[in-house]
């Protein structure tokens, strides 16, 4: 009888570390637009509550299962003109490019994969964040089903924890693991909670607003907060607005000559 039982346990449990991956799966493929071109608002909130604001304009295509993503820091003036150009892989075997044009010393900068796990322009936000993951580099399970508010009711979710398989993806990303909460009825990641390599730091990423915009659910208020224990260190909010889908953007835009000339 205990020898069925444990057979019975561990069929339960690859069913449920499939049912996991088939999960993430779906997060990634879903429908989440093309040429698509937003006014994007980054808001930098310090330990003390003190506030800068970032205007950016982004741009993103899909080519074939690939994204090209181009982001231009519009103001203030200490910013202005920087931009970023990430080319995100469908390839499990490409590593992601991006590279980060700097005004001031009129250079384009190669981001490696080393320094994927540093904050992107002083957000809460890191390198690796602005891509998606190689799902093959991790491991998944079903903590549980729960329950979320929003404004509109509670809403259904999967918390899914996600860990790397190898010490290399962690120093990539920074993250020893993520448990990430997603939306049964849409397959979107609206809350994760990341457990930070460097120190004992965690980051609470929470998407407080959707909006369908063209039949496509699209976030418009983001924020990522990192804390050490209950003390928050600082905290980053990203609201998109006059968001435009299906627009003629070509592949030829999304080049480093691109941003290094500006818009």
């Amino acid at each position: 009888m205990k020898k069925i039982l444990l057979t019975l346990g561990l069929s339960a449990g690859l069913l449920l570390a499939q049912n996991a991956r088939d999960i993430m799966d779906k997060v990634q493929a879903r429908d989440d637009g093309d040429n698509i071109i937003t006014n994007m608002q980054m808001q930098l909130i310090d330990k003390n509550g003190a506030k800068r604001i970032r205007d950016m304009k982004t741009f993103s295509k899909d080519k074939g299962d690939d994204e090209l993503k181009l982001i231009f820091f519009l103001s203030p003036s200490d910013v202005k003109n920087t931009a970023f150009l990430t080319y995100d892989y469908d390839d499990d075997a490409k590593d992601d490019d991006q590279w980060l044009y700097l005004p001031a010393l009129n250079k384009t900068k190669r981001i490696p994969a080393s320094d994927k796990d540093s904050s992107f322009m002083g957000s809460d936000f890191s390198y690796s964040d602005m891509t998606e993951p190689n799902l093959d580099e991790y491991t998944f399970k079903i903590l549980k089903e729960s329950e979320i508010k929003r404004k509109s009711g509670k809403v259904k979710v999967w918390q899914i924890e996600v860990t790397p398989k190898a010490e290399k993806t962690i120093d990539e990303t920074g993250y020893l693991k993520t448990v990430a909460y997603v939306r049964q009825d849409n397959f979107m990641v609206v809350r994760a909670k990341y457990f930070l390599k460097k120190a004992n730091r965690l980051k609470y990423m929470d998407v407080r607003e959707i909006k369908k915009i063209d039949g496509i659910d699209v976030a418009t208020k983001t924020i990522m907060t990192t804390k050490q224990a209950k003390r928050t260190l600082h905290k980053t909010i990203l609201i998109q607005t006059d968001v435009k889908m299906n627009q003629d953007l070509k592949e030829e835009f999304f080049t480093t000559r691109t941003i290094e000339k500006g818009l």
